[in-house]
């Protein structure tokens, strides 16, 4: 099997003196349908496709048409919108994964990949900026109250959103298509940026995990520190939800870059191994679009309890800022207003 799924969405490069099959009679013989691991993950991506376009379709019907605008719904309509339009051009990677060839051409090569790019670090800011701002209502609720208005939200999804683009522009620049054994792939081309390539894929690693991982790490221990030290630990919802928050963010995204470094010193490293782990790795982050809606919406309050309402009653309750989760808990010792929206 050939490097399908990470030429769309991965760092894989053709080095100077690297042709781009390694060993081209044998991957040229190789066909998708034949192989269990293409087969295996031709599947697992149209299912991602599936239930992530139809999933985020449905919280931006929800969040942007059927519900007051508010901070919350703020946050949870971008992030639908950044993995909807990552679900959405999927199918360019699937047809690609079939085909073992690249059909779109140039442009499609080089605005594909820039617009993966774009949603990868689109969603993953605003994950972080969902978790800061959980994390300010819980230790600051009053000034939360006062503060936290929908003008600002937009304008913190802006600016999240522009430097996703500066991120994801290196795409633009430095994907390129190549005839090889009469078929055109869509691949990296670092021949003359070697040390470009190196500083692009330290930079994803840094904004795109590194810093993330921290900082939403460091928000959800305040959170659970919090409830806590003001005795609310009756229930172990919280602590799960949050545990399952981090540790799908970091099992969904650790594989990727860890081979796309790995893939710096590709000479060092078995070329099916680091084939194999990239495209294992780009199927996890691709999961996590399908994910989020799930994780951030369905199990942020008491899904169990609207078992017998409707879809959208469900989805309406989950977005809206009157979350029980965490307000729930910090109500029984705090003073404060409980209207304080600090969905875990």
């Amino acid at each position: 099997m050939e490097e399908l799924i990470y030429e769309d969405f991965g760092n894989y490069t053709y080095e100077e003196g690297l042709v781009p099959h390694e060993e081209p009679v044998l991957r040229h013989r190789s066909t998708c349908t034949g192989d269990a691991l293409c087969v295996s993950l031709l599947v697992i991506t149209a299912a991602i496709f599936l239930l992530g376009f139809c999933g985020n379709a449905l919280v931006i019907w929800i969040a942007g048409f059927k519900m007051k605008k508010t901070v919350n719904t703020t946050w949870y309509l971008s992030l639908a919108i950044s993995d909807f339009i990552f679900c959405a051009f999927l199918p360019f990677s699937i047809t690609y994964m079939f085909m073992e060839r690249w059909i779109f051409g140039l442009f499609l090569c080089k605005f594909f990949s820039s617009v993966l790019f774009l949603n990868m670090f689109s969603s993953i800011f605003l994950l972080v900026i969902i978790s800061v701002d959980r994390c300010v209502s819980v230790i600051f609720p009053v000034w939360a109250q006062n503060h936290r208005t929908v003008r600002k939200a937009s304008v913190i999804v802006i600016l999240a959103w522009v430097l996703a683009i500066g991120l994801s522009l290196p795409s633009a620049v430095f994907r390129d298509i190549q005839n090889q054994m009469g078929r055109t792939v869509c691949y990296n081309n670092y021949t003359a940026h070697q040390q470009s390539h190196k500083i692009i894929v330290l930079s994803r690693f840094v904004a795109g995990f590194v810093v993330p991982f921290f900082v939403i790490s460091i928000c959800y221990s305040v959170i659970i520190l919090k409830l806590c030290t003001n005795r609310m630990t009756k229930s172990s919802k919280p602590f799960k939800v949050m545990t399952v928050l981090i540790a799908t963010f970091f099992i969904c995204w650790l594989p990727y870059h860890v081979f796309i470094l790995l893939e710096l010193n590709h000479q060092h490293y078995s070329p099916y191994i680091l084939k194999v782990g990239l495209q294992v790795g780009t199927c996890l982050a691709a999961a996590n679009s399908f994910l989020n809606p799930v994780l951030y919406v369905f199990m942020g309050n008491d899904f169990q309890h609207r078992c017998k309402s409707s879809l959208l009653s469900k989805m309406e309750n989950a977005l809206g800022d009157n979350g029980r989760t965490t307000s729930r808990y910090l109500s029984r010792s705090s003073s404060v207003d409980g209207r304080v929206s600090t969905h875990i």
